[in-house]
């Protein structure tokens, strides 16, 4: 029955041409996004609701959950002093960094 409503509501096709780069981008997008690339497009070109990832939320409480973690260590060092704390601090600031990098990158 899903489909049928489907075939009933989008009855006109158009064509667009890309790039190869361009169809990698967009197709990558509406994946992040959790959604097939033609609903993207309409939501791109109509203004629909915004696009939203589905991992927005999960890196958000991730993201926040470090966060926590880091203060954590840096009360540690201030009430211990301990140098190995740092090391561990400095380690946890690098694959934070680096996990930033590699979201930016998918982008």
């Amino acid at each position: 029955m899903e489909k049928r409503k489907a075939a009933i509501r989008f009855q006109r096709r158009r064509t667009l041409r890309l790039s190869a780069g361009e169809d990698e981008k967009l197709t990558r997008q509406a994946a992040t996004a959790g959604i097939f690339v033609s609903e993207y497009m309409r939501r791109l070109f109509f203004g629909g609701r915004p696009l939203i990832a589905r991992t927005d939320d999960q890196t958000v409480r991730e993201l926040r959950r470090l966060g926590g973690l880091l203060k954590h260590h840096f009360d540690m060092t201030k009430r211990t002093g301990d140098a190995g704390t740092l090391v561990e601090l400095d380690a946890a600031l690098r694959q934070i960094r680096y996990a930033i990098e590699a979201l930016s990158e998918k982008r």
